[in-house]
């Protein structure tokens, strides 16, 4: 099962590398026959995060539109799941992410993250919880925790993943809103405001005293910055480090270790280029001492790999233990990271043949992985090797 689960590092612990793809560049891997693929459920519209439940065999499906659906694995049943918030749908806007909470099920909560507008046209990144019903289903009792601000107007990069630590604190990634003044006055350079990082709460939304930038009363919930719009949190099983996902401009696509008060330097330093050119966004990270370099990026003229939702795979199967699976949208694939430590030593693309934009994949306790594809009639499906 997934359950987006992790611990945060150490200011200290390292996060191997340099840029681009770091120590060294990781080989694609040898062909083998493809992963068994099966239809769970079709007929989503924009898809956009996928959640097992822990301990009966029901996915969760957000729809970006609005909707919240409760998916029978076995028989691909469904029925909406009543009680959600109101949400601004609007671009790249709407309901997004969905996780349980840390006591699931002895507490059923389920947290939500999603766009909210005002009547001025502006915008931002809110989570919330509600109770979880799954009998006639349906939220009870559903309350905002955190709004990031600024409010902007703008419909693009919302972030917006929420994932738990084992000591039950609240991770919510927030993108930088499509900011694109690339200097040093960039909003994602500027960890006293909320857009491009990622924030950490106390479960009911209230601001930890142990956060980096807790003295600076705007920034206090403010956990790592630099980020330009990051869409998956996975935990490594052994390590127990932060892997998160990150958008770049042209390519320069990223694998991040989070660390707390780290700078990952969107985009002051990033290895993508600006759109319709072969121009740097910024220096590469490793022309700079103050910011953490990937610890995997694809860089400007490699094609990139747009990331999107991620996990590490736990089940059964011993071929793909401990190893990375990461949607890909413009790339249309799900990408297969194989990994040593903290490095990624190989890169296997898979279902490329289905041209499926694979927005979420997520761990269950059946042992397998469960992809949503991002398209307007689209299917959630069970990936095994």
């Amino acid at each position: 099962m997934r359950r987006r689960t992790f611990l945060s590092l150490a200011a200290g612990a390292t996060t191997a590398g340099c840029a681009g793809q770091t120590a060294g560049r990781p080989t694609d891997a040898p062909a083998t026959a493809g992963p068994t693929v099966e239809p769970v459920a079709t007929g989503f519209a924009s898809p956009w995060a996928v959640e097992p439940l822990p301990d009966e065999p029901a996915l969760l499906v957000t729809e970006r539109p609005g909707d919240l659906w409760l998916v029978s694995r076995s028989t691909g049943d469904r029925a909406r799941v009543e009680g959600t918030p109101d949400v601004f749908a609007s671009g790249q806007g709407g309901l997004l992410d969905a996780t349980v909470g840390p006591n699931y099920p002895e507490e059923p909560l389920l947290y939500l993250t999603y766009a909210v507008g005002r009547p001025d046209g502006s915008s931002s990144t809110r989570v919330g919880r509600g109770r979880l019903v799954t009998d006639g289903p349906r939220l009870d009792g559903f309350e905002a925790l955190y709004t990031a601000e600024p409010f902007v107007e703008s419909s693009g990069h919302f972030g917006s993943r929420v994932a738990f630590d084992r000591a039950g604190a609240m991770y919510v990634t927030v993108g930088d809103r499509q900011f694109k003044n690339f200097g040093p006055d960039h909003v994602a350079q500027d960890p006293t405001n909320s857009l491009g990082t990622t924030l950490r709460l106390r479960p009911d939304g209230s601001v930890p005293d142990d956060n980096p930038f807790v003295d600076r009363a705007a920034a206090g919930a403010v956990f790592s910055y630099g980020h330009r719009n990051s869409q998956g949190l996975a935990v490594h099983p052994d390590t127990g480090a932060v892997w998160a996902t990150e958008f770049g401009e042209r390519d320069g696509d990223e694998i991040n270790l989070l660390r707390a008060g780290a700078n990952y330097g969107w985009p002051v330093a990033d290895e993508s280029c600006r759109y319709g050119t072969d121009e740097p966004v910024g220096v590469s990270h490793a022309d700079r001492d103050d910011v953490v370099a990937p610890v995997h990026s694809w860089p400007c003229g490699s094609g990139g790999f747009p990331p999107s939702g991620a996990t590490f795979y736990e089940g059964r199967h011993g071929p793909w233990r401990g190893d990375l699976f990461v949607g890909g949208l413009a790339s249309r694939s799900l990408a297969h990271l194989h990994v040593d430590g903290s490095r990624v030593t190989e890169v296997d693309p898979l279902l490329e043949d289905r041209g499926w934009r694979v927005r979420d994949v997520a761990n269950a306790s059946d042992g397998a992985l469960y992809v949503a594809v991002d398209a307007d009639d689209a299917p959630v499906a069970r990936v095994e090797p």
